[in-house]
């Protein structure tokens, strides 16, 4: 029988290569936690007044989210979510911006929740898309629309403002690129097997207001890291750095202050529909 052999001048390239490959696809994977339907509380939907919206992205992947009226709001917020959980897990803060005076569109990245698909760095790009979209179709005007990300979410946040008009920017615990967090948890290969989520570049493109909001004990995107993204923006600005907050708990660290930041925000913009 005949046996082929590889050189080993051939062999540990190919090897490592292959290491190399699968690496790149664990880190591609690992910037994602969903949680699919029916694990999540959702059975908050009724007291948070939330009704089902269904949308479908530029690729064909449908989409799950909830629309939340503020009553007499001229305001919408788009609120892109973290990499964890779903939309049932924002309660804070669907009740936090209503209170604030802007009625608010949830949505689930592709593979979150309810919605189909797979999460990746073009799908979630396209979400926010069909999303902001749906906001233009419902009869808003981009200068009332606030793209409002966090964590994650601020990447596509500020891909969606840099292409597209909009009345402001809100950006909770924002980082500058998946290679700059990359290197901060594993700083000799990190920036070697992530990259992509490149907000440092876009956030130039962005002419609408921006707010910057960042815990000051931030664990996982170190605070700096927000500061120097809001360095590349273009004013106005604002950074608001939120006293003894960490990555998970800016909403009550921030107390009534957060709900009057965004309400002195929304009565800034234009007139809604």
């Amino acid at each position: 029988m005949f046996v082929a052999r590889i050189p080993a001048y051939l062999g540990w390239p190919l090897i490592a290569a292959a290491g190399y490959g699968a690496l790149c696809f664990w880190a591609s994977r690992a910037a994602y936690y969903p949680m699919k339907y029916p694990q999540g509380l959702w059975e908050l939907q009724a007291g948070l007044g939330a009704r089902d919206v269904w949308l479908r992205a530029a690729d064909g992947v449908r989409l799950h989210g909830w629309w939340i009226p503020s009553p007499g709001s001229q305001v919408a917020t788009l609120f892109l979510h973290g990499n964890a959980g779903n939309i049932t897990h924002r309660e804070g803060h669907i009740r936090a911006i209503t209170a604030a005076g802007s009625s608010l569109l949830i949505i689930d990245y592709r593979g979150y929740g309810r919605s189909g698909g797979r999460p990746s760095e073009r799908g979630i790009y396209l979400d926010a898309e069909a999303a902001y979209r749906y906001l233009l179709e419902a009869g808003y005007k981009p200068e009332t629309v606030v793209i409002h990300g966090e964590s994650l979410g601020t990447a596509a946040a500020v891909d969606l403002a840099a292409r597209r008009g909009c009345g402001a920017a809100v950006l909770e615990a924002p980082f500058t690129s998946a290679r700059d967090v990359a290197a901060g948890v594993l700083p000799l290969i990190g920036p070697f097997i992530t990259w992509g989520f490149d907000s440092k570049r876009k956030i130039p493109a962005v002419r609408a207001p921006v707010l910057v909001i960042h815990g000051t004990r931030d664990e996982v995107i170190p605070f700096e890291m927000g500061q120097a993204l809001y360095s590349a923006a273009h004013e106005p600005k604002s950074f608001w750095a939120v006293e003894g907050a960490g990555h998970n708990d800016i909403l009550p660290a921030a107390g009534a202050a957060y709900r009057q930041r965004l309400s002195a925000l929304y009565a800034g913009l234009g007139a809604g529909p």
